[in-house]
């Protein structure tokens, strides 16, 4: 599956570039954050990319999710690929100080896992696709458990934003990420230099669930599209076959947020 790295100015297949203007050439905050990110982390993080984001319009990113660190390396992804990243963050990281500024500042989204507060971290999500932005949503809501960091059962966060929106729901993977933190590691290592591999799907064919009540049922097999679809894109960079079935962590005594002691 040769498709090359962006900035080569190769073509490549999947979503096709175009001449629509970068939404990162427009002045925003996220100037900052990459002049103060980018420098260090392109020493020591290689991006190989496959396939590319529309540069125009709303629409859900949701990838696989495996350290701690993924968000940093999507959001780098994103930029890099010409869009500004937003993400549903858990509302914990707006309380730490500098960090929750930031992410304020660049317009995050704190998401409360329980309680009331988590339907209106959805209708905030919902104000920045409308105004033609990206929103990144890990589907899984927190770390896989799974032990070979394959990706578990989904959460319906994703695929409810989408189909009440009506955008785009489109499919992501990464690998690598784990050679610059481990799953729960605590440091991270930028060298040598390691190289992520990012793959973007076609947009879901979310076809047979529009228009339709979005009942439980309903969210729960569209959601089980989406994680099938991540975990065949994660299985194609990784160049090896995913497991048969997908791992429940209820089905091994285990929480489905927090941290798992491996």
């Amino acid at each position: 599956m040769p498709h090359p790295d962006p900035s080569s100015g190769a073509p490549v297949s999947g979503h096709q570039q175009t001449r629509e203007p970068r939404e990162t050439r427009r002045p925003s905050f996220f100037w900052l954050l990459a002049a103060l990110v980018l420098p260090i982390w392109n020493l020591g993080v290689k991006y190989r990319f496959h396939g590319r984001l529309p540069l125009q319009g709303a629409f859900v990113l949701s990838p696989n999710h495996y350290s701690e660190i993924d968000p940093l390396v999507m959001g780098v992804a994103s930029w890099k690929l010409g869009r500004l990243p937003r993400f549903l963050a858990k509302a914990s990281l707006f309380t730490v100080p500098v960090v929750g500024w930031l992410l304020r500042t660049s317009g995050q989204i704190p998401v409360e896992r329980h309680g009331s507060k988590g339907h209106q971290a959805i209708r905030a999500a919902e104000e920045l696709v409308e105004k033609g932005r990206m929103v990144i949503v890990y589907p899984e809501g927190s770390l896989t458990r799974d032990p070979d960091l394959w990706p578990m059962r989904g959460k319906t966060g994703a695929v409810r934003i989408a189909l009440e929106q009506d955008i785009p729901l489109i499919p992501a993977a990464h690998w690598g990420t784990q050679a610059i933190m481990p799953r729960y590691g605590k440091k991270i290592s930028l060298f040598p230099r390691k190289t992520v591999d990012v793959i973007i799907g076609e947009p879901l064919d979310l076809s047979a669930y529009r228009g339709r009540p979005l009942d439980q049922a309903t969210l729960t097999a569209a959601t089980a599209e989406l994680m099938d679809a991540i975990t065949a894109l994660l299985a194609e960079i990784r160049d090896e076959p995913a497991p048969a079935e997908r791992w429940d962590p209820l089905q091994h005594g285990q929480k489905e947020t927090g941290r798992l002691e491996e």
